[in-house]
Formats: structure tokens, C-alpha cells, sequence
């Protein structure tokens, strides 16, 4: 991925931003707090990466932004304007500057449209062409995203799912919008097709020079797509920095236990390593533990430290790597998760990778 262009103003500022979901008396009662501050920030022409476990708030987020959810509090700027609680008459002209890709491509499709009439939804809602120069830019988008002339007419149970996902992409691009939320755009696919359509989405970025935050939970296509990466746990941001600074040198032990599951492509170097697997499930977030929220799985946790006080996100070096951990030192220095001379019944050598799906 190449650099984002240098820009004055963000396209995207979250600050603060928290989602909390009131649970039933039927069920309980609470509060589920699904985003609990947050704070993010995408440049012009940049691809951010937010990762981490079910129910850590990824797709939450996401959604908040494109005010699919009301944020509960916090602020979201589009282009420097706050549009966290902007009534929807004042929000529609803004909407065509921010779009989603959802994770399952049939059901986020019209069945009974045709894929046409599916990409030039946007343009007739916002009014921006119509007869002749609609059908243009809907065939135009349509062919950049590799959907020929035969195929414009079909319905989405006609496509196969990486056909369907095209379909989605050339719908949220067509308008051009300089914001682009993709919520696990491959999750659902075949493997076989995955890497073409990240592909794809690759080269639509560089053509189009849109910002991309990118959701998911297979590291290895957030290192070769983001020029940044968030990491997210339980509702909360605990580090952020550069794709290359991030996986050769992470600093929080969750980020550690994360890229711990990666395979190796080199076998013998796979059975030498030595891996995080994690005790237990992620916490209820309708209870999140005190303090640090990841001190009841993490290997090193020193209590009553990370018990009692709760690490903010901090850039120790004033490089941009920012980590939510009472251990890193302030030279930037953090504990080694999955070095040996930590190994416990949370560490095995050789075990089963663990997969962390988002």
C-alpha cells in the first residue's frame, strides 16, 4: 500500500466515541458497553486496519460512523465537520462522502433488483445523474470492478459470492466518496476468492484515492492492505501504529498473543515458534473487569497494577506507536509474551495456532 497523501485536515477524526446498549430486565438488565472510547484518526489516500476478537466493538464502530448506529457520545468529524448527532435532512449531502462494504455480500443486496438498478440506488437517492450519464457511471463502475456488459442484468442469486461482494464495492464507490467502511469484506468468502478481491480492493484505492478503514481478523491481509493498524479489546482501543512498526514490534501483550496465531509460511520455523493461547473468553461487556480490561488473560499482569489503575493509550517514544499497558517501559520497551523464559500453561510450544475471529 502506498503512502497516504499529505492533507492538512483528516478525512476522519473519533474521539471518544462510546456505544452502550441498554440490556432488558428480562434479561438482566445492564449496560453493554460496546465502544468505550475511542479515538481514531484517517488521513487523505489512507487504508487504517482495526482488528481484535468477537464482540471487541470493530464492527461497532463502523457502523457509529456511518451513523447506521447513534453514538451514545464522542465525536465523529467527517472533513473536520462533527457529524456524531447531525438530524438526517442536515446528514443526507454529507452521506455521499462516506460508504460501507458489509461482510455477507448477499444480504446487504436487493434480491429483486438487478445489479444495475443495485449501483444506481446511490445515484437516484443523491440526485447526481440520471437517464444516459446514470447508466454510464453505473457501467463504467460496474466494468472497473470487473462485472462485464452480460452480467448487469442478472440478480444477486445469479452471482457467486465474490461477484456479489463486487457488486457491493462498485454500489459504495460509485459516488466517488472519500471515506470507505469496510466491514470484514471477505470474511465470508471462499479462500480461493479472497485474495482477488482484496486485490481488486487494492487497486480501486490507488485509482480512486479513497480513505479505507478497514475491519477484520486475518492480520496477514491487514499487513499486506493498511498503512496503519488499531487494535481493539473489549470496547477500547490498546494500541495503534504503523503496519511495519505493529508487527515487527508490538508492544501490547494482546496485540503479542494476536500476532502469536499468524502462521508461518516457512513449516520449520512454525514448529519452533513459540505461541500465546490465551486462558479463557473475552469478559462480558456488560462487566468489564476494573482496571486493565485485559489483566484477567494476560500472561504478565502484575497485580493489584494492572488490576487497579487503567492504562490509557500513550506514545512513550513519540514515534505514533501508542500502547494501553502499565508495562511498557518509557523507552517504548514491553514485556515479550511469547518469548520461553515466560512460558506457562498459556504458552505451549508447537500448540495448535489460535484463531481470533473478529
Amino acid at each position: 500500500m502506498s503512502s497516504p497523501q499529505s492533507s492538512s485536515e483528516p478525512v476522519l477524526e473519533v474521539r471518544g466515541l462510546r456505544k452502550y446498549f441498554e440490556v432488558p430486565r428480562s434479561r438482566g438488565g445492564g449496560r453493554v458497553h460496546a465502544v468505550d472510547g475511542v479515538d481514531l484518526t484517517i488521513g487523505t489516500g489512507e487504508v487504517v486496519g482495526l482488528v481484535g476478537e468477537s464482540g471487541s466493538g470493530k464492527s461497532t464502530v463502523g457502523k457509529c460512523i456511518v451513523r447506521l448506529l447513534e453514538p451514545s457520545d464522542g465525536e465523529i468529524r467527517l472533513h473536520g465537520q462533527d457529524v456524531s448527532h447531525l438530524p438526517e435532512r442536515r446528514l443526507r449531502p454529507l452521506r455521499r462522502q462516506v460508504h460501507m462494504v458489509f461482510q455477507d455480500p448477499y444480504s446487504s443486496l436487493n434480491p429483486r433488483m438487478q445489479i444495475r438498478d443495485v449501483v444506481a440506488e446511490p445515484i437516484r437517492m443523491h440526485g447526481i445523474a440520471r437517464g444516459r450519464t446514470a447508466r454510464q457511471l453505473v457501467e463504467e463502475m460496474l466494468e472497473r470492478v470487473g462485472l462485464p456488459g452480460e452480467m448487469h442484468s442478472r440478480y444477486p442469486h445469479e452471482l457467486s459470492g465474490g461477484q456479489r461482494q463486487r457488486v457491493g464495492l462498485a454500489r459504495s464507490l460509485v459516488l466517488r466518496p472519500s471515506l470507505l467502511i469496510a466491514d470484514e469484506p471477505v470474511s465470508a468468502l471462499d479462500v480461493s476468492v479472497q485474495a482477488s478481491i482484496i486485490n481488486l480492493l487494492l487497486d480501486l484505492q490507488r485509482d480512486l484515492g479513497f480513505s479505507c478503514l478497514f475491519i477484520a481478523h486475518d492480520l496477514a491481509t491487514v499487513e499486506f492492505l493498511c498503512n496503519r493498524v488499531a487494535v481493539m479489546y473489549l470496547g477500547r482501543l490498546v494500541e495503534q501504529a504503523t503496519r511495519e512498526e505493529l508487527f515487527k514490534h508490538p508492544r501490547h501483550p494482546y496485540t503479542q498473543s494476536l500476532l502469536s496465531a499468524v502462521p508461518l509460511p516457512d513449516p520449520t520455523l512454525q514448529r519452533q515458534r513459540h505461541r500465546v493461547v490465551l486462558a479463557g473468553d473475552i469478559p462480558s461487556p456488560v462487566n468489564p473487569p476494573p482496571g486493565c480490561r485485559f489483566h484477567t488473560r494476560c500472561p504478565v499482569a502484575e497485580l493489584p497494577l494492572c488490576q487497579d489503575s487503567d492504562p490509557q493509550l500513550v506514545d512513550h517514544r513519540r514515534d505514533g506507536h501508542l500502547s494501553a499497558c502499565h508495562l511498557v517501559r518509557g523507552d517504548g520497551g514491553a514485556p515479550d509474551v511469547t518469548a520461553p523464559r515466560l512460558a506457562t500453561t498459556k504458552i505451549e510450544r508447537g500448540a495448535d495456532p489460535v484463531h481470533h475471529k473478529a
